[in-house]
């Protein structure tokens, strides 16, 4: 295992996020927060573009926040532990909120040159993968999108739905990732599909 992956001593579920270029990054702080009050593990992944809508200090504490920088870091010669495989083996469920359109388009075309596409090109299609797209109304209504976002769900990847509100540019329309609330919601389902009600411990 990689010098990176800190070793788990719980037996909470386990979710890896991952974050794009998007504004709605500014959002993984509650994201994280609404997961622990769950009583779920929780490491983060992120795109280089996204460090420049993430504040780390606003994170819990102890949070590992990997980049392409670590991945890189970690592999030094033959044998030695892959990050991204060792995150693909950890996880119980990845959740990418949000997908910007550029690592939509990536994942449907199978290119994989970060170490988040690296987990999703590599990801157990026995385990959950959600994704909550997150891009202005123009990218989103682009005819490329909607068989890009089907052909991910055709590979049986849960789609949160984005939904219509003001964005950062100031336009409104469809394109904004899905509230917070409904992301951990659709994760904590997945993640007991043997309660038809609510998870365990369930809190908003």
């Amino acid at each position: 295992m990689s010098k990176y992956m800190k070793m788990s001593s719980t037996s909470r579920k386990k979710i890896l996020i991952g974050c794009t270029g998007s504004v709605a990054t500014i959002k993984l702080p509650q994201l994280v927060e609404k997961l622990w009050q769950n009583n779920l593990e929780v490491r983060v992944v992120v795109t280089e573009k996204a460090k420049h809508f993430l504040k780390e200090a606003e994170l819990p504490p102890g949070i590992q926040v990997l980049s392409d920088t670590v991945e890189w870091a970690a592999w030094q010669d033959r044998g030695d532990p892959v990050l991204h495989i060792d995150l693909v083996k950890w996880a119980d469920l990845f959740l990418i909120a949000p997908l910007d359109a550029n690592t939509l388009g990536k994942m449907a075309s199978g290119i994989c040159d970060n170490i988040l596409t690296c987990v999703a090109r590599a990801w157990d299609p026995m385990k959950p993968l959600v994704f909550c797209p997150a891009m202005n109304t123009k990218m989103w209504e682009h005819p490329v999108t909607a068989p890009q976002v089907a052909l991910l769900k055709s590979w049986g990847y849960k789609e949160v739905a984005c939904i219509s509100k003001t964005l950062m540019c100031g336009d409104v329309g469809i394109g904004g990732m899905a509230e917070v609330d409904t992301i951990v919601h659709t994760a904590l389902r997945l993640l007991n599909p043997w309660d038809p009600y609510s998870p365990p411990d369930f809190r908003l």
